[in-house]
């Protein structure tokens, strides 16, 4: 019986089609960004009827005094410097992650014992309400260090779920094809396993990242982390500027939008390079 290289199994793993989560998901059309903009019209017009049924203009602006706030923080550098540092703290959290998730989703992958034995600790993380886990995190250490701790702690969970998933779906007949030439190591996995999981790494990754920065900036409102996108929404609302908290949170929007549609535009964009 003839044996195959790792290359060659890696050549296989990146020819198998493996679904991811949201691998259905329908393509794009001008139907659905029509879609896309009537529900921007929609959430407008829902800002108006609770400011009518409030009658309070402070707490429901118009749309045009949002989209004028909106306008006047993108404007100004400072905003980009608070964005900066939510998209570090975001960075940071997705890092610590990805290596701690995906080290625990493949040994629950390849285990079933040590799957049994982490699955309270990521059932707790997954369950464990973000109030709580950030007070016991600003306890015990330094409240520059919550916003990271806080985030990556909760989106371990995600990353190593898809990591488990991906390492069980996985064809026997290819690992016993690699199971020919060597054991585990670092090339076998880098080479045959990612590749074969990519598709739910990379939906789990897209789903984190967009989680990953809210949780960033809740736990910036809560420890009132310097020159922060979080402490920035609690300084306007400390002094009442609703219009700019709205603006924030368009800002926010737009943030978790390029960040989920940031993969999709790089592997066109590689595909387009490698066709030319």
């Amino acid at each position: 019986m003839a044996v195959t290289s790792p290359r060659t199994i890696s050549t296989m793993a990146n020819k198998t089609v493996y679904p991811s989560m949201n691998e259905n998901r329908a393509s794009r059309n001008p139907r659905e960004a029509l879609g896309f903009c009537l529900g921007i019209v929609l959430v407008g017009a829902l800002i108006q009827l609770f400011g009518a049924m409030k009658g309070d203009a402070l707490v429901f602006p118009g749309v045009d005094v949002i989209l004028q706030a909106f306008g006047k923080l993108i404007a100004d550098s400072h905003t980009w410097i608070l964005v900066g540092t939510s998209l570090r703290h975001l960075l940071l959290s997705m890092l610590i992650a990805t290596a701690v998730g995906l080290t625990v989703g493949l040994a629950e992958g390849l285990s079933d014992f040590l799957r049994a034995l982490f699955r309270p600790l990521m059932n707790l993380l997954r369950s464990i309400p973000m109030i709580v886990l950030v007070v016991i995190i600003m306890v015990l250490m330094p409240y520059p260090r919550v916003p990271v701790t806080a985030s990556s702690l909760i989106l371990i969970p995600i990353i190593s779920e898809a990591a488990n998933e991906g390492c069980r779906r996985i064809e026997p007949e290819l690992i016993d094809v690699y199971k020919l030439n060597s054991g585990l190591n670092p090339r076998i996995l880098t080479r045959v396993y990612l590749p074969l999981m990519a598709g739910y790494l990379r939906q789990a990754w897209i789903n984190a990242a967009g989680m990953g920065l809210r949780l960033a900036i809740s736990t910036e409102y809560m420890v009132q982390t310097r020159d922060s996108l979080g402490k920035a929404i609690y300084s306007s609302s400390y002094f009442n500027e609703y219009q700019d908290i709205y603006a924030y949170a368009l800002i926010m929007i737009l943030l978790v939008l390029l960040i989920g549609e940031a993969p999709s535009l790089i592997g066109r964009f590689i595909s387009s390079r490698r066709v030319k």
